[in-house]
């Protein structure tokens, strides 16, 4: 049978038709009134998609250009931070803290886990600088508790400040990070946004603002204070990624028409959506006899324990052979363990739905073992009921 190409990953995700079309035919140059305009109307939109009364600033990088930012903006040699960590992603801020000689304490919960709140508080002495974390561990498909990390860290009275990655937890998770007190926000494009990879951003507090003046760490192209300067003029510092931001403001567009005009609502509506599909899954698979990894699971993607004797590896290559759908396989030491289906953006009820179908199939010719068709997609159908008896809205609805 005829095989489209589908991306159930949770990074690139499926891109949005209006937004292909607007990066195809933009050809402004960066430095004309029409380019500023565009920057300046894109740069006051992310504030509301982000959820913030803060700047927030576009780069042309992926993520984790705005995660080593955030380290070479807010920190010195010798300042000693805090990473929470419970996946590959939190270990990269392990990595990034010690690349600019930073003195990095590390709590670490088990793969698939999430932090005590107790054990933070435990580690946050006065003279630690900086906490990181992510607001979702994509290699793990867990959801952290941003809301009370930041509780814990402003308990402290302290000058902590507390840098979150939300990559992949923007537009999937309902965050209040000005009411919480987040220093620093990171997101990336080719996650809820829908578009390609390419730009990464941050929404940046006044309190990390006053850091980035006393901190000697060095930094050149991702000087934020720099940035900031010229997204005052409606430029940016360097050569920005026209097509991209072309795309970028396709994408919010789409947004605020979820929200009917609203794009702060639209963006809850994204989030909603992600929710819904999440939850569809989560109960597709537990019908079927598949165990969830994570135990406090993300609305961006799910991951799944692969069956007993089974390498992930063989789920995937039959996702993608016989239904060219592509699925994440785990990540380092979890590879052939997991396997992970994503949520984030552009993904409605019928590709959950298909996708669940699908995965009926592939467990029938992996494992060799019957299959009661229907199961997945019957537990799927219902949990969407209960979705939707939320009044929560899905992509496109």
């Amino acid at each position: 049978m005829l095989n489209k190409n589908r991306l159930f990953t949770p990074g690139p995700t499926p891109l949005l038709p209006a937004a292909q079309t607007a990066m195809a035919s933009f050809t402004a140059h960066h430095r004309t009134a029409d380019f500023r305009a565009l920057f300046q109307r894109i740069l006051a939109d992310m504030k509301q998609f982000v959820g913030t009364e803060n700047d927030v600033l576009v780069l042309a990088c992926s993520g984790t250009g705005v995660m080593e930012a955030s380290v070479s903006n807010l920190t010195s040699p010798g300042d000693k931070v805090l990473v929470l960590t419970a996946g590959k992603f939190g270990e990269r801020w392990t990595g990034l803290a010690k690349a600019f000689g930073c003195q990095v304490d590390v709590l670490t919960a088990p793969y698939g886990a999430t932090f005590s709140l107790g054990d933070i508080q435990a580690k946050l002495t006065p003279d630690v600088r900086a906490v990181f974390v992510q607001a979702t561990e994509s290699s793990t498909g867990a959801r952290h508790d941003v809301e009370g990390i930041a509780k814990v860290v402003r308990a402290g009275g302290g000058d902590t400040l507390l840098v979150v990655d939300a990559i992949t937890g923007l537009g999937t998770t309902h965050l209040d990070l000005d009411g919480w007190g987040v220093d620093v926000t990171i997101g990336g494009s080719q996650k809820a946004l829908m578009i390609p990879p390419g730009l990464a951003y941050c929404a940046v507090s006044e309190r990390a603002w006053r850091r980035m003046d006393t901190t000697t760490s060095p930094r050149f192209y991702f000087d934020l204070r720099k940035e900031r300067k010229s997204a005052a003029k409606g430029e940016s510092a360097y050569t920005p990624a026209t097509s991209l931001f072309a795309a970028l403001g396709a994408a919010l567009q789409f947004i605020r028409d979820m929200g009917n005009g609203d794009l702060a609502k639209g963006r809850e509506a994204l989030v909603d959506n992600a929710e819904i599909c999440a939850a569809v899954t989560r109960a597709a698979v537990q019908a079927v006899g598949l165990k969830l990894y994570a135990t406090s699971p993300a609305a961006a993607l799910t991951a799944i324990c692969s069956p007993d004797g089974i390498d992930s590896g063989k789920i995937i290559k039959e996702f993608r052979e016989s239904f060219g759908a592509v699925v994440a396989n785990g990540q380092g030491e979890m590879k052939g363990q997991l396997f992970r289906i994503a949520h984030i953006g552009y993904y409605d009820y019928l590709d959950t739905i298909g996708i669940l179908g699908a995965l009926e199939h592939v467990l029938a010719r992996v494992t060799g073992k019957a299959v009661e068709y229907g199961s997945a997609v019957r537990a799927a159908q219902q949990a969407y009921v209960r979705g939707l008896s939320g009044k929560q809205q899905l992509v496109g609805a």
